[in-house]
C-alpha cells in the first residue's frame, strides 16, 4: 500500500536528502551507519556530504515514514519492503523503500520513482519492439538485466502502452507497486501488492487466473512455484510479462529451468520452448555526456523453431548465434546494441569495451 506522506512532516533530514536527490536526478538514496548519505546519480555513487550517519539518525529518519508495525517486522525478518508517494520541488513521486539490517544496524535503500510514466523517447526503448512485445496475444516474455537495469521502467511503458490502446483486462503483481496506471476506457487493471493485497507471487497468479485477465504481470520470477504458474498461464492463453536477474538472454533460459529438480527439467524446457515468446536483455551505460542519464542497450530475442528445439534439447551455446542470424526478424545482440551506441557517440569506447563480449568485433565493426 502507498501511503502519501507531506514533506512538512518528514524528518528535517530526510527531507534534505530527498530535495538533494531530486535536485541532482538521482534513482536511489542509501543510508549506511558509518557514511554519508549517498546518491545514486545516472549510475554513480556520489556523497552529498562529508558527515557519515549514525544508526540513531537514520533511524529518526525512517520513523517519519515508517509505521512502527514496520519497524517490528523489520527486527523479526530483518528486510521490508514498503512504498509512499509525497511531492518534492512540486513534483510528485512515489518513493519504494527497502529497510534492512547491517551488522545489526539500522539502513535503508530508497528509490525515488516519477508519478508519470516515462515515455519511449526519454527511456530510448523502441516503441516498435513495445508494439510487437504488446501484439502477443499468449505466452511467456521475460526482461533481464541486472538490478538498476530499468526492468520495470520498460515493462510499466509496454503495460501503459496496452492499456491506453484498450481492449486489454491486465492484472500486475508487484514488490511493491511501483508506476500506478491511469484508468482508462475499454481497459480494467488491478494492481495487487505483495503483502498488502497477497502472500505470494505465485499465489497472486494461481488466483489471477480467476479474475478473466488477458495480460498478466509478474514483478518478478524468484522462485519454481512462481515459474511453473507464470508457465500454465502462458500455456492457457495469458501473455505473462515478468524478470529475472540475469545477464544475458541465454543466461534467463537457463536460469528458469535450473529453478526446478533436475528430474523434471526436461519438462520445464519442453513448456519454455513452446511458451516462449521473446527475451529482452537491459544494461544501462555511461552516457559520454556528463551529468546525462545513462544509455540503454538491448539483447532482443524472440522465440523461433530452431531456438524453440535448443531450449527443448538443452543446447543452448547455439542461441547467440541465432540472435546473430536474426535480425530480419528483429533481433539483436548485445555487441551489436554497444556498438551502435560507440557509433552515435552515446558512449565512450572505453565503456563499450568493457562491456561487450568481443572486442574484436567492436573495434572491426568501427
Amino acid at each position: 500500500m502507498t501511503n502519501p506522506v507531506a514533506m512538512a512532516t518528514m524528518n528535517p533530514g530526510l527531507r534534505a536528502w530527498l530535495e538533494a536527490a531530486v535536485q541532482k536526478d538521482a534513482s536511489d538514496i542509501h543510508l549506511v551507519a558509518g557514511y554519508p548519505c549517498v546518491l545514486r546519480v545516472h549510475g554513480k555513487l556520489i556523497p552529498i556530504s562529508d558527515e557519515p550517519l549514525t544508526e540513531s539518525s537514520i533511524v529518526a529518519a525512517l520513523e517519519s515514514i515508517a509505521t512502527d508495525e514496520m519497524i517490528q517486522r523489520l527486527a523479526q525478518i530483518k528486510n521490508i519492503d514498503f512504498a509512499f508517494s509525497t511531492t518534492v520541488h512540486d513534483q510528485p513521486f512515489r518513493l519504494r523503500v527497502n529497510l534492512f539490517l547491517g551488522g545489526g544496524a539500522i539502513g535503508g535503500c530508497i528509490r525515488l520513482i516519477p508519478d508519470q510514466i516515462p515515455d519511449f523517447r526519454w527511456s530510448s526503448f523502441p516503441e516498435d519492439l513495445a508494439k510487437k512485445i504488446a501484439s502477443f496475444r499468449n505466452g511467456l516474455v521475460l526482461f533481464t538485466g541486472v538490478t538498476g537495469s530499468g526492468k520495470s521502467t520498460s515493462l510499466a511503458m509496454i503495460i501503459n502502452m496496452m492499456n491506453r490502446l484498450g481492449g486489454y483486462r491486465i492484472l500486475t503483481i508487484e514488490d511493491p507497486i511501483e508506476y500506478r496506471f491511469p484508468i482508462r476506457e475499454n481497459s480494467v487493471v488491478t494492481q495487487r501488492e505483495l503483502g498488502a493485497d497477497v502472500d505470494s507471487f505465485a499465489d497472486g497468479l494461481k488466483f489471477g487466473l480467476r479474475q478473466d485477465p488477458d495480460v498478466i504481470l509478474v514483478g518478478e520470477i524468484r522462485d519454481s512455484e512462481t515459474a511453473k504458474m507464470a508457465l500454465s498461464a502462458a500455456e492457457t492463453g495469458h501473455l505473462v510479462l515478468s524478470t529475472l536477474h540475469t545477464r544475458d538472454a541465454k543466461g534467463a533460459i537457463s536460469r528458469y529451468a535450473d529453478m526446478f529438480p533436475q528430474q523434471v527439467q526436461n519438462e520445464i524446457r519442453s513448456q519454455l520452448a513452446s511458451s516462449l515468446r521473446a527475451v529482452i536483455c537491459q544494461r544501462l551505460l555511461d552516457s559520454s555526456l556528463p551529468n546525462e542519464k545513462q544509455e540503454l542497450a538491448l539483447e532482443i530475442l524472440f522465440n523461433h523453431s530452431a531456438i524453440a528445439s535448443a531450449i527443448r534439447t538443452g543446447k543452448l551455446e547455439s542461441i547467440d548465434n541465432y540472435i546473430l542470424t536474426g535480425r530480419s526478424e528483429g533481433m539483436l545482440t548485445m555487441d551489436e546494441s554497444i556498438k551502435r551506441l560507440v557509433s552515435k557517440g552515446s558512449i565512450r569506447m572505453e565503456t563499450a569495451e568493457s562491456h561487450v563480449s568481443d572486442k574484436a568485433f567492436l573495434n572491426r565493426s568501427l
